[in-house]
């Protein structure tokens, strides 16, 4: 298995240097499903930040590029499910993806409830504010 930084990832969906894009290409286009790549929970964080605030991807935009990655069968996304589970919270609500992914991990290792003092994660994401 082969980790991919969310550099790597960025160069690959965007497409936008022409030095490192085609060299991120090559290495995810080698990938193979008995040699994999892997992309940490702290990359898809990363990535979702990155698509969204530098390049202003659309929610839909982000959402789409992380379900190409999570069904391709050349990458395995550490704890898969939980993060299918907050892509989908992410795109049905307006919370942020991190938040999300917070709340949907606390679940899976059965929390009750996730304490927030974000009032948007509160109220967009599941989680219950301290009060």
């Amino acid at each position: 298995m082969t980790g991919l930084d969310t550099n790597v990832l960025v160069r690959y969906i965007m497409q936008d240097d022409a030095a490192q894009s085609p060299l991120a290409t090559r290495l995810i286009e080698s990938l193979t499903a008995d040699e994999p790549g892997f992309i940490p929970l702290v990359a898809v964080i990363e990535l979702v930040w990155v698509l969204s605030s530098s390049y202003e991807l659309s929610r839909s935009q982000v959402v789409s590029a992380l379900e190409i990655l999570l069904q391709t069968q050349e990458i395995r996304v550490e704890n898969a499910e939980v993060v299918w589970r907050a892509v989908r919270l992410y795109r049905e609500s307006t919370g942020d993806f991190a938040d999300c992914l917070i709340e949907r991990s606390a679940a899976a290792a059965a929390c009750t409830r996730t304490m927030t003092f974000d009032r948007g994660a509160a109220k967009n994401c599941g989680m219950t504010l301290v009060q």
